[in-house]
């Protein structure tokens, strides 16, 4: 192999007889090297939205989520809440009620979502952090307070300095309703919001209000012991997925446990699909640019056409003859590889230190510059990936030349 591979080396830097080789095999490289880097930069782009959009969600979001596995409510009574902040790792168990109500302030409706929290909900979410205006307030002596998304108020058009209260109405899960007074199939709460918060996104933002948890149940008539969720803060320095499992064995199968991603599973398997697709279609490309191998390995081998008769006579087999054009062609795609990996690096780093591709310049966008995050399983996929295919790229030519060059004169 040692005898092989130093053989490759000097063909590959050797000068050869014709010009138009050299500058083919060059091209080939180029090739080789721009698709790798392309490969890299997109897999890092996709790896930097994932990140980014996951920083957002991890402001509001709580480190793990129980919820049951049918129905929108579960009692704290079935649940065993003491068992679960008996698991070992769990900082603090917050309980919450969540559900749909119509929101009215001034002339104007809009639809919502109520979030009753308690007061360790600011101990499990990052609530304080995404407050741009007002303060974190959940009620004061028989006043209710709750804290709004960005884009509900601007809807609602509601001010903190308002005097004026939310209404907030509810169909009625109890008692007889008549068509008489329709007025009465509504229960009804009003609220006074102290604070507006910006997720930055709409999901958030569009849809929710924050108040207290005994606001929510009056006005969804639940039972004291009735929630929706229970949200968990892990403690520091311990695994998120082992807190997971325990407190799924603590627990049951009629209840589920969810980590971040979990929460928002549909959104990071479409991103994982992205980014699945986007290595494939770019795979596909680099086999598409990989014919300009076998274009330039057939130059090569009819290049040295003599060298394989000469290494014939001194002794060389099909098989040393063979490896040594197919290490020569595999290091053409090494060549490109290498070097395409390292630019595509430097752009990355380029990207994440100075930001050199801006979204467009005016725009109300949450960042600056294209998120991107390097990753080193990426830079090995591709490696190996551009690898394998300049492999095989050079396997053809040097089978179907080598063994007629070899024969040609016995």
């Amino acid at each position: 192999m040692k005898l092989a591979f130093n053989i490759a080396r000097r063909y590959l830097i050797a000068k050869k007889s014709q010009n138009i080789i050299n500058v083919i095999s060059m091209i080939s490289v180029f090739g080789v090297l721009t698709g790798s880097m392309a490969l890299l930069v997109v897999l890092s782009v996709f790896n930097g939205l994932h990140d980014f959009i996951g920083d957002l969600y991890n402001t509001f979001d709580p480190d793990l989520k129980i919820q049951p596995v049918s129905g929108k409510v579960m009692s704290l009574d079935s649940l065993n809440k003491a068992a679960i902040e008996n698991v070992d790792g769990v900082y603090v168990v917050s309980e919450q009620l969540e559900d749909q109500a119509l929101l009215k302030f001034g002339k104007r409706r809009m639809p919502g979502s109520i979030l009753g929290i308690d007061a360790n909900f600011n101990k499990v979410s990052g609530i304080d952090s995404i407050l741009v205006e007002g303060k974190y307030s959940l009620g004061y002596g028989n006043e209710n307070h709750g804290m709004i998304g960005s884009i509900l108020a601007n809807q609602l058009s509601i001010r903190l300095n308002f005097v004026s209260p939310l209404v907030i109405y509810v169909p009625k899960r109890k008692g007889t309703i008549t068509t008489m007074n329709a007025h009465n199939a509504f229960q009804s709460e009003y609220l006074q919001p102290t604070g507006i918060f910006e997720v930055k996104q709409v999901e958030y933002d569009g849809k929710y209000i924050i108040t207290n948890i005994a606001l929510a149940r009056r006005l969804f008539q639940y039972e004291d012991d009735v929630v929706s969720a229970l949200i968990i803060k892990v403690k520091d320095g311990y695994p998120i997925e082992d807190v997971q499992s325990q407190i799924e064995s603590a627990i049951g199968s009629n209840y589920k446990v969810l980590n971040k991603q979990q929460q928002h599973e549909n959104y990071f398997r479409m991103m994982k699909i992205e980014k699945l697709m986007a290595f494939l279609i770019l795979s596909f490309i680099m086999v598409i640019a990989a014919f300009n191998i076998i274009g330039t390995m057939s130059m090569l081998i009819f290049e040295k056409k003599e060298s394989i008769f000469t290494l014939k006579s001194m002794g060389a087999n099909k098989q040393l003859i063979a490896r040594i054009f197919l290490i020569e062609g595999w290091l053409i795609s090494l060549l490109g590889v290498v070097i395409g990996l390292l630019i595509g690096i430097s752009l990355v780093w380029a990207q994440q230190k100075f930001g050199l591709v801006q979204f467009q310049e005016g725009g109300s966008y949450i960042t600056d510059a294209y998120p991107v995050s390097l990753q080193l399983g990426d830079v090995l996929l591709v490696l190996v990936t551009v690898s394998t295919i300049g492999f095989f790229a050079a396997w053809y030519p040097v089978r179907v030349f080598v063994n007629r060059y070899f024969n040609e004169r016995e």
